[in-house]
């Protein structure tokens, strides 16, 4: 039987059930979730807290982590795939995937999401709600894609970025770490590590460190 853990109940863990529940390849879906007061969401049971996966591990083979802070996130899915789990990559079946592009473990595509030709996602990313990413990308593990995002071909962004909701990334631009790309920004030049960017053009408005998102 595949029965699929996902740690993570709020907005995001409802979204990612449902795109788990419409691929039909599971035979039993549960929650964890460190909030105590959630019996349930979105008519799936929460059966335990975080901490408490081990317990589940004879019974639930797979587990996705659905935390919105991409480290976080990131860090989960080490500690799961570590102690045995298999972290599978979840589809929405209203998405558009090339055949030559790669996805890592424990990444999810959301509806409407388009991903060309030759582009690799890293571990862990969030390619979310009619985001699209043109040929030839490069995304490292951790990276969030919020709805709405254009990147243009050949763009690398590096670990742990989040590109917020209806920004657009220009082709041949390379992206650091640890960035945020500001709601709406248009990014026409490459952008550091650890800096947040906002604007039309975007320019880096301050220095930040690890950032935590939902």
């Amino acid at each position: 039987m595949k029965n699929l853990l996902i740690l993570g109940a709020g907005g995001h863990g409802k979204v990612v059930s449902e795109i788990a529940l419409l691929s039909k390849g599971w035979d039993s879906i549960a929650f964890l979730d460190n909030r105590k007061n959630i019996k349930n969401a979105s008519g799936i049971p929460v059966i335990g807290e975080f901490d408490d996966y081990s317990l589940f591990i004879n019974k639930y083979k797979y587990a996705f982590v659905a935390i919105g802070d991409n480290k976080l996130r990131s860090l989960w899915i080490e500690i799961l795939s570590r102690e045995g789990f298999i972290i599978p990559v979840l589809v929405h079946p209203y998405s558009s995937i090339s055949k030559t592009s790669i996805l890592g473990e424990g990444t999810v595509v959301m509806a409407g999401a388009v991903i060309n030709a030759d582009t690799h996602i890293g571990k862990g990313c969030i390619i979310n709600t009619s985001s699209t990413i043109d040929h030839d990308c490069r995304l490292s593990h951790g990276v969030h894609v919020s709805p709405g995002v254009n990147i243009g071909g050949t763009v690398t962004i590096g670990e742990y970025t989040w590109v917020c909701i209806g920004s657009s990334v220009i082709n041949n631009i390379s992206i650091g770490s640890n960035v945020v790309l500001a709601a709406g920004a248009i990014v026409n030049k490459n952008v550091p590590d650890n800096v947040l960017a906002a604007g039309v053009p975007a320019t880096i408005k301050k220095q930040v460190g690890v950032f935590e998102n939902d």
